[in-house]
């Protein structure tokens, strides 16, 4: 006889009855019970009701307790009569810290001192091991313990709390002890001999999940970096063009007053390109340590496009202020960790304007730790041409990090790189940033 109709038998002599109990009943794994269980019901022949309960289980140590005896009682078993030293006793017996202090407290043995070393030894001639006694009893599903015990039995993780999730079975409007095939479609040999009058068809299951559509997914980082870009759209902003990776050394750090000795600028912190190593296309009038300003590299911030747009913007004939943003990856030769990478996003703002200061930054009212800000230095504007009452406000951040932080993760490797889940990516909605 098959599964389900056994569980149909068995609810025919049964108002109602636990998938636990049917499992224990038929020595089938409950979860094949539950999914016979879930047939039946599309059939509408059984009605389940989720159900949970809480049982107490012996864990690993409380099992070796079961078999050998509690450590106290272990402990009390191996001093002879004569007592051991108290250093010999930690050493060999296994769990002497706990069970030297059981045995204390039950008053089973005592520390002798009289004799120099500390000596172990008997109090009592007999024991009886209740802890090892009260665990076969669980065991055996039989539960006499008083709260407290049983409380200072997990504390000492001998039992743990299981929460059990079952069914419960009832009959359902077409229940029966057999199972009729249904009829899953209608054909046309059906609808011209009549016979799907006599039939019965399989109802629909409009809670089923539908096929996932085979097609791309936005990853969580597409999402977040897009609604940064929106925002900054929305605010009449002009995005900046950063999809040259490779910089001088000039523009990422000269023109932004890095000095050439800066740790920085080390080999640690920095990817240089072997090949071109150089370049000349900066501007020709700098000529102090134009060695050091010739070298490429992979840019460490889009701040060095901040400064190419903010040098064009001073060759206008005519000052306008401007909002400039840019979202693109840098790189940096960084140790990789749970938090950081070697290549990255940075999300950059940039105003220029006459009057700007430090409090056109401030707008949240409350210090938050996510990113840089400030104000651009005159000298480094000086140079590019730009009037002396023009100011320059930014500030960065990384996209990465708000991103982890919205959808909660807190592994960077979960976000980027091999480890990725394809079903995170496919699952997580599309990110909405309060505004």
């Amino acid at each position: 006889m098959e599964l389900n109709e056994r569980i149909l038998h068995y609810l025919d002599k049964n108002d109602k009855v636990d998938t636990i109990k049917l499992a224990s009943e038929f020595e089938e794994d409950h979860q094949k019970i539950v999914g016979a269980v879930k047939s039946l019901e599309a059939l509408e022949m059984v009605v389940s009701e989720p159900t949970k309960s809480t049982r107490w289980e012996l864990t690993g140590e409380g099992q070796q307790v079961a078999e050998l005896g509690s450590h106290e009682a272990v402990l009390y078993n191996h001093i002879p009569e004569t007592g051991m030293a108290q250093a010999e006793v930690m050493k060999t017996v296994p769990n002497a810290k706990v069970g030297f202090s059981k045995a204390m407290s039950a008053g089973w043995i005592y520390l002798d001192k009289s004799g120099g070393a500390p000596l172990v030894k008997r109090k009592v001639d007999t024991i009886n091991d209740t802890v090892q006694e009260h665990l076969i009893e669980l065991k055996k599903g039989i539960d006499n313990l008083t709260t407290n015990v049983r409380n200072d039995y997990k504390k000492r993780k001998l039992l743990q709390e299981v929460t059990v999730k079952s069914f419960l079975l009832s009959k359902g409007p077409q229940f029966s002890t057999t199972i009729k095939k249904l009829e899953t479609d209608l054909t046309s040999e059906m609808l011209l001999t009549g016979a799907w009058k006599t039939l019965q068809f399989k109802p629909y299951n409009f809670d089923a999940l539908g096929q996932p559509p085979e097609c791309g997914h936005l990853h969580p980082l597409l999402k977040v970096r897009s609604e940064f870009r929106e925002i900054f759209l929305e605010m009449g902003f002009t995005e900046m063009p950063t999809n040259q990776y490779i910089e001088s050394s000039f523009w990422n750090f000269d023109a932004l007053f890095q000095p050439q000795q800066h740790p920085a600028r080390d080999a640690h912190d920095t990817f240089f390109m072997s090949s071109p190593a150089t370049t000349t296309q900066f501007p020709m009038e700098y000529l102090e340590r134009i060695e050091e300003a010739q070298k490429n590299l992979l840019r460490t911030h889009t701040t060095a496009v901040s400064a190419r747009m903010l040098y064009k913007l001073a060759q206008q004939k005519e000052f306008t202020p401007q909002k400039y943003f840019s979202i693109d990856k840098v790189f940096r030769n960084e140790t990789l960790d749970a938090t950081h990478l070697a290549e990255f996003h940075q999300v950059e703002g940039v105003v220029a304007d006459r009057g700007l200061g430090l409090a056109d930054l401030i707008r949240l009212g409350k210090w938050i730790e996510i990113g840089n800000s400030g104000v651009f230095r005159p000298e480094m504007l000086l140079p590019m041409g730009l009037p002396e009452d023009v100011n320059v406000i930014a500030w960065g951040l990384s996209l990465e990090r708000p991103t982890m932080i919205k959808y909660g993760l807190n592994n960077i490797r979960d976000l980027v790189g091999p480890k990725v889940d394809l079903q995170m990516v496919q699952n997580n909605p599309i990110c909405r940033l309060d505004k």
